[in-house]
């Protein structure tokens, strides 16, 4: 499925745009404005909500008859190690060159390697890290499931329950505290990607298609609230028919994938760009604002875009071929051999 790799480059492009030509000058993060370029790359945020239907199909598709514990290796396996590195590079150049502008406490460092801190309110290192607490709460759900055993039977059962409930929080009858399970800012995405899963799988059915549909509903109604919190963020004007035809082109091209009507579109080398893609979402934002605040006065503006995105993408390649390929398989390997094992007094007892 090559073509998803296609996919999640562009998305991981959309976001960086976004921040270097629209909210880093528009959150005063950088004094380099881009008035044309902004009014284009200010809808790339919609690049995450790629990246969340994008989790909800491969996610599903790749535990599907693994055991749970195959699953947590798995996950770990795939974010952690890149995200170590980004983390522990964003905090030191941060602390070194920010100027304050970035700081990063001790506790805030450690908390943040572990990738739960959300749950204790400590903020990100980095501001792109909040969709990873978002992701982490799906692959909970996806776990679930692999405790159960994943059927297309429960599955199915489980993304009607889990879009009943996300439609019910949204009434206010659910306490805030269930929105920590339900995710229901973005819930519509993954249960349309696992719905596209299905479809891949054992191909288009009614329930699939009407679940689909339905999270098409959704993801429309909240993103209009969504467009409504970056224009007030940012003062700046976002057209709802551009957010709405971003959507729904969004649900279309994923739909088409299931359908395994892209193929002859994929390419073998886009994997090398899909590689390139949780590396360069993880390190952009920070570092590349403070590039343009250190360097914004002395190159010419384009230019130091277009050199900043080149040494991100010089960087993510290194994640990847230097930390990510190397250290994943030993990591799998050392994380295969734990057990759970009771101790040995325990056993006698």
């Amino acid at each position: 499925m090559h073509e998803i790799d296609l996919l999640r480059i562009i998305a991981a492009m959309a976001v960086v745009l976004y921040h270097y030509l629209f909210s880093a000058y528009a959150g005063d993060h950088s004094e380099l404005e881009f008035p044309t370029g902004g009014l284009i790359a200010r809808y790339g945020y919609l690049g995450v909500d790629l990246f969340f239907m994008i989790s909800g199909f491969v996610v599903l598709l790749s535990a599907w008859n693994r055991k749970p514990k195959a699953f947590v290796v798995s996950r770990v396996v795939r974010l952690y190690p890149a995200y170590w590195i980004a983390v522990t590079l964003t905090a030191v150049v941060s602390v070194l060159f920010s100027q304050g502008r970035f700081p990063v406490g001790a506790v805030q460092y450690v908390a943040n390697l572990t990738m739960f801190n959300s749950l204790p309110n400590i903020e990100n290192v980095d501001v792109v890290y909040w969709t990873l607490w978002a992701e982490l709460r799906f692959y909970m759900i996806i776990f679930v499931l692999t405790l159960i055993g994943i059927t297309k039977t429960r599955v199915t059962i489980a993304l009607w329950a889990w879009l009943g409930l996300t439609f019910v929080y949204q009434t206010g009858v659910l306490p805030s505290a269930a929105d920590l399970v339900l995710n229901t800012q973005f819930s519509h995405y993954f249960i349309a990607g696992m719905a596209l899963c299905m479809i891949y799988r054992f191909g288009m059915s009614l329930q699939a298609g009407a679940i689909i549909a339905i999270c098409l509903g959704n993801a429309v109604y909240r993103a209009m609230e969504f467009s409504d919190a970056v224009q007030n963020r940012y003062s700046a004007e976002i057209h709802n028919g551009v957010v709405v035809a971003i959507i729904v082109l969004i649900f279309l091209v994923l739909t088409l994938v299931a359908l395994k009507l892209t193929h002859r579109f994929a390419r073998p080398w886009f994997v090398v760009l899909g590689a390139l893609t949780y590396p360069l979402y993880l390190i952009h934002a920070h570092i590349g604002f403070i590039i343009f605040e250190r360097l914004g006065t002395h190159l010419n503006r384009y230019l130091l875009v277009t050199l900043t995105v080149l040494v991100m993408l010089a960087a993510a390649y290194a994640i990847n071929r230097f930390v990510e390929t190397p250290l994943a398989p030993r990591l799998k390997k050392a994380l295969d051999r734990l057990t759970f094992r009771r101790p040995a007094s325990q056993h006698r007892a």
